[in-house]
């Protein structure tokens, strides 16, 4: 008997590597038969009847994915080590044999929907489709989370890695957006129109050739909030952040793409940095959320809790993640609640751009999404002296910088819409004059809220264009590197100016906080900056050519806004987004992508190093200035 054990582990051992490649195959097939499965089933609305057969073939990979585990534990070489590496995947199929085996002895009792209906729940058929579906959906994510895990294997740069993941999230989008049921119109949404939006929502912009509010259903909502909450994080942090969280591993390639998106010091730093953001991320934003369902409007009557919670969830993400996406018609300078009783209990004349406690909590979640992950971290973490916590910590000066040109640029943008905007501002209080030009200050950096007329909204005053310059030139700036926000980073913006100082007075080195910054760290600054103005002054080049035949051309200005705010990833509109051109919405949706992943990310993704540098020929003068 013993002998016939050794002869079926060693047959088993031999065969292991060729299993486990069919294994792979097989969970690739069942990973994609799951997705057509939940696309057909939330994308195409499907009669009852064919619903049925959908959860014959749910029933179907839920077995599959049993045998598969199963199949992969027997072929392990230490089997409870691989039970508790996999505890979370061992536990979904402990689930899975639990409800079948249920199912199988009782003839046919169903213990899942039987506590749905103890339960009680209004619709027991409906919630009991919904919860398979999400077991299928984390099934899938699971499955994606290993495959990811082998990110190494692509002989490709970490910079190509990077921007390749953003590529992957827009075409998930657009596809989803495209679905029947994610709008309210008939049909499908227009490819270019369904690219644009993915695009701005994953990249955290917040420009828009439609309606949000009223054009998309509850489902291409949700798309929505969960394109930007992954464009905001990034692909690639939450498949690393499940890797590490599932005992699965993390490459060094996954370390270096983790390192250049938060703007780590080291590898070490970027791994142990990463969990706390995610858990940062959740905590900030459910917090955000809950402030929000308390802010809003006792007359603002919401026709159910779930809707409520749903609009406190959508805000509180896409302010911590700079998205500037709103539920509202016009976003916070909505005056008047009119789209149904769908969502709302009645038509109300709510005056959103007066609902200042909002205002401020958004203000704040923008902040901390702008300020950048590190320097929260910095922050909020105790300083430690041997085993005693210091009740105050030297901040790095990454963290000094962030803070101390950030709060600059934020009392800069306040005190310019005070004064350029003081005609606007003397029908409120001076305290409601202050919160709203200092939301505007904040949201005009990287967010994309507005509560002033920008020229593409009824009522009021559209802003001077002295204002509209300002706002130009903070969009520009943007946020912290390693945050949701864009810009070419107010840091860049710093070292550049310190550069111009020094060399002025003919100092030979930069030096900041009695600390010298790196010669190279201020090419880096001066290539980001070339690399932007260029940019920059192509797409507009291009776009006053694309949009001088437009029915409704817009003046040059508008357009200088326009591509700003897209290359910011701001979200900012004059109005005249929806009217573009497809030439013109193609140089934005661009100008948005090369503006979330950097433009020095994809000059480094696209460029081959040079083999040495080691040489040096004679200098050469040549007349500057």
């Amino acid at each position: 008997m013993q002998k016939l054990s050794e002869q079926l582990n060693n047959l088993l051992y031999n065969q292991r590597e060729k299993a486990l490649r069919i294994i792979q195959l097989a969970s690739g097939t069942q990973v994609m038969l799951g997705v057509a499965l939940l696309v057909y089933r939330f994308g195409f609305l499907p009669e009852e009847e064919n619903m049925l057969q959908v959860l014959k073939f749910f029933d179907l990979l839920f077995f599959a994915n049993l045998v598969f585990f199963l199949i992969r534990w027997m072929l392990s070489i230490e089997k409870i080590q691989f039970l508790k590496n996999s505890w979370f995947e061992t536990l979904l199929n402990f689930l899975i044999l639990f409800q079948g085996l249920i199912y199988y002895l009782t003839e046919g009792y169903n213990i899942l929907f039987e506590i749905i209906d103890l339960i009680g729940f209004r619709n027991p058929d409906l919630t009991y489709q919904h919860i398979l579906s999400i077991f299928l959906l984390v099934l899938i994510f699971l499955e994606l989370t290993k495959f990811s895990t082998r990110i190494s294997d692509l002989e490709l740069k970490p910079a190509t890695t990077f921007i390749n993941s953003f590529i992957l999230l827009i075409l998930i989008g657009t596809f989803l957006l495209m679905l029947p049921a994610m709008t309210t119109e008939k049909g499908s949404m227009p490819f270019i129109d369904a690219l644009f939006i993915s695009v701005s929502a994953s990249c955290v912009t917040g420009l828009s050739v439609v309606d949000v509010s009223t054009y998309f259903t509850f489902k291409g909502h949700l798309v929505l909030l969960f394109l930007f909450q992954f464009g905001g994080i990034g692909i690639v942090s939450f498949a690393t952040f499940f890797a590490s969280f599932l005992s699965k591993g993390v490459s060094l390639k996954h370390q270096s793409i983790i390192q250049d998106f938060l703007s780590s010091e080291s590898l070490d730093s970027a791994k142990g940095l990463l969990k706390k953001i995610i858990l940062m991320t959740i905590i900030i934003e459910l917090c955000g959320a809950t402030l929000i369902f308390f802010t809003w409007d006792e007359e603002l009557k919401f026709s159910s809790i779930g809707y409520k919670i749903f609009y406190s969830v959508f805000h509180s993400v896409s302010a911590f993640c700079n998205a500037g996406f709103s539920l509202f018609s016009d976003g916070l300078f909505t005056n008047d609640i009119s789209q149904g009783s769908d969502v709302f209990a009645r038509e109300v004349d709510i005056n959103l751009r007066q609902m200042y406690l909002l205002h401020f909590i958004i203000a704040v979640l923008i902040i901390l999404g702008g300020i950048g992950f590190t320097t929260i971290e910095d922050v909020t973490s105790p300083g430690r002296k041997g085993q005693k916590i210091k009740p105050r910590k030297e901040w790095k000066i990454g963290t000094k910088v962030a803070v101390y040109v950030t709060l600059s640029l934020i009392v800069i943008g306040t005190v310019g819409f005070m004064l350029l905007e003081a005609y606007q501002l003397t029908d409120r209080t001076i305290i409601d004059a202050l919160i709203t030009s200092f939301f505007q200050s904040v949201t005009t950096r990287t967010a994309g809220f507005h509560t002033m007329n920008f020229g593409g909204s009824e009522g009021g005053t559209p802003l001077s264009n002295p204002t509209i310059i300002l706002v130009i030139f903070l969009m520009f700036i943007g946020a912290v590197p390693g945050s949701t926000g864009g810009g070419i980073k107010c840091t860049t913006f710093l070292v550049l100016a310190l550069a111009a100082i020094s060399n002025i007075k003919g100092q030979e080195r930069i030096e900041l906080e009695k600390r010298t910054i790196p010669t190279e760290l201020v090419r880096k600054a001066f290539a980001i900056f070339m690399f932007a103005t260029s940019y920059n002054f192509l797409a507009i080049f291009l776009l006053s050519i694309t949009e001088s035949g437009n029915p409704n051309a817009p003046s040059i200005l508008t357009l200088v806004f326009e591509e700003i705010s897209a290359f910011a990833t701001v979200g900012l509109s004059m109005g005249i987004t929806s009217n573009l051109t497809w030439m013109g919405k193609i140089i934005i949706i661009s100008s948005m992508y090369v503006g979330r992943v950097g433009t020095l990310t994809l000059a480094l993704a696209i460029s081959n190093k040079v083999k040495t540098n080691s040489y040096r020929y004679p200098e050469g003068h040549v007349m500057v200035g």
